[in-house]
């Protein structure tokens, strides 16, 4: 039983969060980041790129970590660490690249423009017409 929280971002930089839930969601397992998928899943015409993610406690996706275990790793720059000093390494706990059930959250990217909703009319709108 899977639940991602999908982050779907254009061309544009618009973006739309969608929740896939139970097996909505298994056309992602064993996806690794950088690969491409149907945007069908989401209920648009064109592809998917996975770009990133992090998992339930918030531990970042990291492209060069192989699998999808979470691992302590070195860094000096990239994702999942943002302000350290010339010369200085940290050890930060990252996930690997590829997406199991432990992942909550997808970010990707869509080939082409999202589309915009049509703004809801609210109940005092709608009166003031009637009238």
């Amino acid at each position: 039983m899977t639940n991602f929280k999908l982050t779907v971002s254009d061309i544009q930089g618009k973006s739309v969060t969608k929740e896939l839930k139970d097996n909505d969601g298994n056309p992602l397992l064993g996806l690794q980041l950088g690969n491409e998928t149907d945007a069908i899943i989401v209920g648009l015409k064109g592809k998917l790129k996975v770009t990133g993610g992090s998992d339930k406690s918030g531990v970042p996706m990291r492209s060069d970590i192989h699998g999808a275990a979470r691992k302590r790793v070195l860094l000096s720059k990239g994702v999942g660490l943002q302000d350290a000093e010339i010369g200085q390494r940290v050890r930060k706990l990252m996930r690997g690249n590829t997406i199991s059930e432990e992942i909550y959250q997808i970010n990707c990217k869509f080939d082409g423009e999202l589309p915009v909703a049509a703004p809801e009319e609210s109940p005092e709108n709608s009166e003031e017409k009637k009238e």
